[in-house]
């Protein structure tokens, strides 16, 4: 149920068996059966045609937010509470504090989610910029120039912010996350978009336990 609940608010989407559930408030036998009385409440997003739920905007991801607060997830609440500093970080270009922000969040989490592959890689990335959720619209998995960009940051109206394209890479180099931004083209995604497009290269080396990054700004 935890590990379903930091997904979800990392923004990705959960599937649920919603037949077990009884229809009463008092019931509980899985963690299905809590995920449908949410979807029931309006806490959740229910899609009935691939069985998935999700938070369906920034303002309840706050309700649940603070109640993890409240009932002592530390660990999660410390990475949502660093989300501030991480975006700041990355608008300042400052990689190799980028870099130590996500380094602390998944550290904070390491018991709950385990890092095997670029998938769990973005859950911690996008629990850690959890906060950027108030001035931007993210997007996972965006068809874009010539391949499908990791995550993409676009400014909402009346933010001033630059739009942000980040590459995740597990195992590999935050220089190669970088090359692959520009030479498949990515920020040919941001259509609409004119101004500042901060590229973000993020690589997890699996052998030191560490994450690099590089930060490049380029204008469209």
């Amino acid at each position: 149920m935890k590990d379903t609940i930091i997904e979800l608010l990392a923004g990705q989407k959960a599937v649920i068996d919603t037949t077990t559930f009884s229809n009463d408030m008092v019931t509980f036998e899985t963690k299905d059966d809590v995920l449908t009385l949410l979807v029931h409440l309006g806490y959740l997003t229910y899609d009935f045609y691939t069985k998935e739920v999700s938070i369906p905007n920034y303002e309840i991801s706050e309700q649940f937010a603070s109640t993890i607060k409240v009932i002592g997830w530390s660990e999660v609440a410390n990475s949502l509470t660093l989300s501030d500093e991480l975006l700041k970080s990355t608008l300042n270009c400052d990689a190799e504090k980028v870099a130590e922000l996500i380094d602390k969040a998944h550290s904070d989490n390491t018991s709950i989610l385990k890092y095997n592959d670029e998938n769990s890689l973005s859950c911690v990335i996008s629990l850690a910029y959890y906060s950027a959720r108030k001035t931007y619209t993210i997007e996972w998995e965006l068809p874009a120039g010539k391949g499908v960009a990791d995550l993409v940051f676009r400014p909402r109206k009346n933010n001033s912010n630059s739009a942000i394209i980040v590459e995740l890479k597990y195992d590999s180099s935050a220089e190669g996350a970088l090359e692959q931004i520009k030479k498949k083209q990515y920020t040919d995604c941001l259509k609409d978009y004119s101004g500042e497009i901060l590229l973000v290269g993020i690589n997890y080396q699996k052998n030191t336990k560490k994450h690099d990054c590089m930060i490049e700004k380029v204008y469209k």
